[in-house]
């Protein structure tokens, strides 16, 4: 009999750690979710283990700094992945993921950031439940853009197939082999066709960062973001290509 005392209480405890857990996931949750201001645009950040550094960081800083200008409709910064569990970048970064997608309580986002990963040419590309999550988040979303290889899992979602797009030089073979649909730009830093931002990636992902807070917040909130991130910024200046009216 004392054994079974024994079992229900291991049982006992593992369940109460559990649910332990859980609370805290919950209350992590609810903290991230009240600092997201209100009449602000929602900017979720895809990651995913191997997620590249500066595909990554370098469009959250821009987008995050917007917080600090005066005038304006912000961003609020956050980022989505398949867990709560630390997300480990391609360089050995380890980040705790603001919000599990495979959940219901993702804020609506109004703009989707797709960082490259290690694995955007192979097996990310037949993950269906995050394939499935870009295209919901896509039906409502004001600007979806990619930085380097982040634009495989948007032509795997089907997304750019009415659009230009590009991607990180090296591998615009590739890309146009695996979706020779697509119409494909290889001489450009970004472009941007309807909502869809595609860039080619690395330290240039700050120019397509930039390119979009110039074309919500005019070419002052631009140079200024910029600025405080010691970046010399001048849109004509930049190798682009930008169809005559893109929707805003």
């Amino acid at each position: 009999m004392k054994y079974l005392f024994a079992y229900i209480a291991i049982v006992l405890a593992v369940i109460s750690c559990q649910n332990s857990n859980k609370a805290k996931i919950e209350s992590e949750e609810n903290r991230i979710r009240k600092k997201l201001e209100p009449n602000r645009y929602n900017v979720g950040f895809l990651i995913m283990d191997g997620v590249y550094n500066t595909e990554f960081t370098a469009p959250y800083d821009i987008f995050q700094h917007t917080q600090y200008r005066k005038g304006i409709k912000a961003m609020n910064t956050f980022t989505v992945a398949n867990t709560l569990d630390p997300i480990t970048t391609f360089e050995g970064v380890r980040v705790l993921p603001d919000f599990d997608y495979t959940k219901d309580s993702i804020p609506k986002i109004d703009i989707l950031v797709v960082p490259s990963a290690e694995h955007h040419l192979d097996t990310d590309l037949q993950d269906t439940v995050m394939l499935n999550f870009v295209k919901k988040v896509d039906r409502e979303a004001l600007f979806v853009t990619s930085h380097c290889d982040g634009a495989f899992v948007l032509a795997k979602a089907g997304l750019l197939d009415s659009v230009v797009s590009t991607t990180f030089p090296s591998d615009i073979e590739t890309y146009k082999a695996m979706f020779p649909q697509l119409k494909v730009e290889d001489s450009v830093l970004f472009v941007h066709d309807g909502k869809y931002i595609t860039s080619a990636g690395g330290a240039k992902s700050f120019e397509a960062a930039l390119y979009l807070c110039e074309y919500l917040y005019g070419k002052e909130i631009a140079e200024s973001l910029a600025g405080g991130l010691v970046i010399d910024w001048n849109l004509d200046e930049v190798p682009k290509l930008i169809p005559t009216n893109p929707s805003k």
